[in-house]
């Protein structure tokens, strides 16, 4: 049964003078990839050593400087790939690796083992310390979790000891620490502080995870300002956060835990992980890019991570995720395309310095994104975004007033097969309803001369000759037409416009003529305006049913 009356509201903690609303994210936090560890657990197939690697070898190229490899004391594969990372000399010297282990010594003895040779890493032990744990898996009290938790530090101590020319990092994760009460996470995490004395100059993290999301992000915000208040060596100690994504809210929960007072960040490429998945990594660091705050790795190139990721996950990214979704910055919408088009037009204009367009949250080309990915076309598009298409793809620019005669062919096409279209279909679908010409209508030549203040014209259509009298060219040819075929003609719309410059430049006429009062369009691309206005009358008037060919 669906009834919300089983569920309790997780309690506030009364920081009635928190700080970290008033402040703001300035640097990026130091960055740690958990992608080998926490994201291949959760994998339907985990990834083998090759995957690893590829991955591996990725997460140095975005510039991680610490990344999580695996659980070699539990995990043959992730052992393994630790002896390839080291045998074969693949970690760079500004890359530290970290490994996670349980608190119990025949594990923490291997992990020790499969780190044999490592010029320096990070041992990350665990324990779980929260009520329902204790409680309900554990049966211990306070003093026994804590117990676990000083005996793996002491392990640690002394496995590292035997192990001298490795330079040594100690990480401890209270796991389950949004369930576990406040005071008591400081104390066992003081103790565990105590007996790695980091104040003699052994680096020391202590990690906060999220391990179900449990509140919100807020909550989580007040319970690590809480934390970093209270941790008696704060100073001596860098603050990690690992949040997942249980409530949707894992990215949100580590910006405000940061502003809160925390150091550094682990998650995933994605957000892949347990469940719902992990803290995206991608997701934060580009929002700190979309704020001008430097995220210290490198996303440039978004379309390989994406690869990278689906190869080594097995797992598809949805189009619409994040920054990084195939679709994010993609407008269907009408009114979102045209908005686009102004918008970029005017940041060009006038040159800004900072990138503020409708719709784009940042520069789609700074992560890899081209362009003609901005702007597609469906049954949903407005006229805007279909010329924009031609304008971008092909240089045709169209006067506005035909922007809607465009887009209703357009839509009319996309009606009926129910899909999205190409720019090659816009293309084909302009050039035949606005600028092919029947060869019947195929201007040969003309000829204007003045007198007085009319223009004689003599235009030279397939072999025949039209002639007609006017005070401008097109009102002389749409004389002759209107004489020849004995028809109401009226030029109604008309631009004209240079399309290149220098020698060989050409020129492109757009008009509109209501022909016994039906409306047709056309366009017309010559080697001057005049040719080019002629001919786009002529191509206009052909649309005319009742005019195919040019009487003798």
């Amino acid at each position: 049964m669906f009834d919300h009356r089983k569920y309790s509201p997780f309690p506030a903690l009364r920081l009635t003078d928190r700080t970290w609303p008033d402040k703001q994210i300035t640097q990026a936090p130091d960055w740690c990839s958990v992608d080998l560890r926490d994201g291949n657990q959760a994998l339907i197939n985990p990834m083998s050593v090759e995957k690893k690697a590829r991955l591996f070898q990725l997460l140095v190229k975005l510039g991680f400087k610490e990344i999580e490899v695996g659980f070699p004391s539990a995990s043959l594969p992730d052992y393994e790939f630790m002896r390839k990372l080291i045998d074969e000399e693949m970690i760079p010297d500004d890359v530290t690796i970290q490994v996670l282990v349980q608190a119990r010594e025949e594990l923490i003895q291997r992990t020790f083992e499969s780190l044999k040779g490592v010029k320096q890493a990070i041992v990350h032990v665990y324990n779980s310390t929260s009520t329902v744990q204790r409680d309900q898996v554990f049966g211990l009290d306070r003093d026994g979790i804590t117990n676990i938790a000083v005996q793996g530090a002491k392990w640690l101590k002394q496995y590292a000891a035997q192990h001298p020319d490795t330079d040594w990092s100690f990480q401890y994760s209270p796991e389950s620490f949004t369930g576990t009460e406040m005071d008591y996470a400081v104390e066992v995490c003081d103790k565990v502080v105590a007996e790695w004395q980091p104040e003699n100059g052994q680096k020391v993290v202590i990690n906060l995870p999220s391990t179900v999301e449990m509140s919100t992000p807020n909550i989580f915000a007040d319970q690590v300002e809480y934390f970093c208040r209270n941790l008696k060596q704060r100073e001596h100690v860098r603050i990690s956060l690992h949040t997942h994504n249980d409530r949707g809210c894992a990215v949100a929960a580590a910006e405000l835990a940061v502003m809160a007072g925390a150091d550094r960040v682990e998650g995933t490429l994605m957000g892949n992980g347990e469940r719902t998945g992990n803290m995206d990594i991608i997701t934060m660091g580009m929002n700190l890019y979309s704020q001008g705050v430097d995220p210290k790795l490198d996303f440039s190139n978004i379309a390989e991570i994406i690869e990278t990721v689906e190869y080594c996950s097995e797992l598809p990214v949805p189009a619409r995720h994040p920054w990084a979704g195939e679709l994010v910055y993609t407008a269907f919408s009408g009114s979102h395309q045209d908005a686009i088009r102004k918008s970029m037009a005017y940041h060009d204009t006038h040159e800004l310095q900072h990138w503020d367009v409708a719709y784009l949250p940042i520069d789609p080309l700074d992560i890899g994104r081209e362009y003609d990915a901005v702007v597609r076309i469906n049954s949903q598009s407005g006229k805007g975004g279909v010329a924009l298409v031609l304008e971008r793809d092909y240089g045709i620019e169209l006067p506005k007033w035909m922007h809607a005669e465009l887009s209703k062919v357009v839509q009319k096409a996309t009606e009926v097969t129910g899909r999205e279209i190409s720019p090659a279909e816009i293309k084909s679908l302009y050039d035949d309803n606005f600028e092919t010409v029947a060869e019947a209508w195929m201007l040969d030549g003309y000829d204007l001369h003045n007198e007085g203040d009319q223009i004689q014209a003599e235009v030279r259509v397939a072999g025949h000759k039209l002639q007609g009298t006017c005070s401008g060219a097109v009102g002389a040819l749409c004389a002759a037409l209107t004489d020849q075929f004995g028809c109401e003609l009226e030029v109604t719309h008309f631009d004209e416009f240079a399309v290149s410059k220098g020698t060989g430049a050409k020129a492109r006429a757009c008009v509109g003529v209501k022909l016994d009062g039906e409306q047709h369009f056309a366009v017309a691309v010559a080697a001057d305006t005049s040719a080019a206005t002629l001919q786009a009358v002529l191509t206009a008037f052909s649309r005319s049913s009742q005019h195919a060919v040019v009487a003798a």
